[in-house]
């Protein structure tokens, strides 16, 4: 009876030490040695998801993943997508990522200004996406960082950022100061777009905007060397000086050869200078310019404008600049 004794106990701890091995096995760090990427497809079993775990390093074992996910697992299913596997993690923390659905968030960034050709151009690029896109309006994207996973579409996404500015705008527009330039939002959408091209410096922004505002209100011409730029490139990088002949080219964008609002955006505005057009500065300036930091001077008359043009192009000469 004694050695029947014995010889239970140690089956006992036996079984014990087998237990503290399993669990070890499945809470311990796993195999992979540094970060990777992996699929679960639609449809896809645990006994299947668990093979290919294997012979991509994440466990070391598909057979032993599957016998521990039944006895640890709580039987919830995993779920489709595309989930990153971070280097050594366990078992368990593998199976929680599978069945809680935490999926690799991808992202593409649209940042303020940029123009729709250029929209279009990143969501083409954006590695993950489905599908084609066409350039949008311009104009009717907000800037931001948009999060998707593998397989969507691009459109899916563009929809995204369009419903996503409609919402802003309008809801920018229902908290305008009154007494602005604008009669729309779509005027102040156009504005926006002008104010963001010119702001050199986030604490201008409002002021610039102001000086724009005093410009329509007097019925003077906006001339804003981006309206210019616009009907050229659809808005990307000119890459050399504005010509004279370009100045001087009348068409529905150039406000140095008309008075009023371009007959639409020229970038896609953020949300900043949305709300700068919607609430200007408290300020009579009508002109500015370059002051040498990146900012600018502004000036309430043309003569004072003119003395800051003469010490920009000081500032010019100094650099070796032309």
């Amino acid at each position: 009876m004694r050695k029947l004794g014995c010889f239970g106990l140690i089956l006992v701890l036996a079984a014990i030490g087998a237990l503290f091995l399993l669990v070890q096995d499945w809470g311990g760090a796993g195999p992979t040695p540094r970060n990777m990427t992996f699929e679960v497809r639609d449809g896809a079993t645990l006994s299947g998801t668990a093979e290919r775990l294997e012979a991509a390093g994440a466990i070391p074992s598909a057979a032993r993943f599957k016998l521990l996910a039944k006895v640890f697992g709580a039987g919830t299913p995993i779920k489709a997508g595309e989930y990153r596997i971070p280097a050594h993690l366990s078992q368990a923390d593998i199976l929680k990522m599978l069945q809680g659905g935490r999926t690799l968030q991808r992202f593409v960034t649209i940042p303020e200004g940029l123009p729709s050709v250029l929209v279009q151009e990143k969501l083409m690029a954006a590695d993950g996406l489905t599908g084609e896109v066409a350039v949008p309006i311009e104009g009717t994207i907000l800037p931001d960082s948009y999060s998707f996973q593998r397989g969507d579409t691009r459109q899916s996404v563009l929809d995204r950022m369009q419903r996503a500015m409609l919402k802003y705008l309008a809801r920018a527009w229902e908290h305008r100061k009154p007494g602005i330039a604008v009669a729309t939002p779509r005027e102040a959408l156009i504005l926006a777009s002008i104010v963001e091209k010119e702001t050199g410096k986030a604490s201008e922004r409002r002021t610039v905007a102001a000086v724009y505002a005093n410009r329509l209100k007097r019925g003077m011409m906006l001339q804003a060397d981006p309206t210019i730029i616009y009907p050229i490139t659809k808005g990307k990088p000119l890459g050399r000086r504005i010509l004279r002949s370009e100045v001087q080219a009348v068409n529905a964008y150039n406000t140095y050869a008309m008075v009023g609002l371009p007959a639409g955006p020229i970038c896609n505005p953020g949300r900043a200078s949305i709300d700068a057009v919607l609430d200007p500065a408290p300020s009579s300036a009508l002109y500015f310019v370059a002051d040498g930091t990146g900012g600018h001077v502004f000036a309430d008359t043309l003569d004072q404008h003119n003395a800051n043009v003469q010490k920009w192009y000081a500032i010019r000469h100094a650099r070796g600049e032309r």
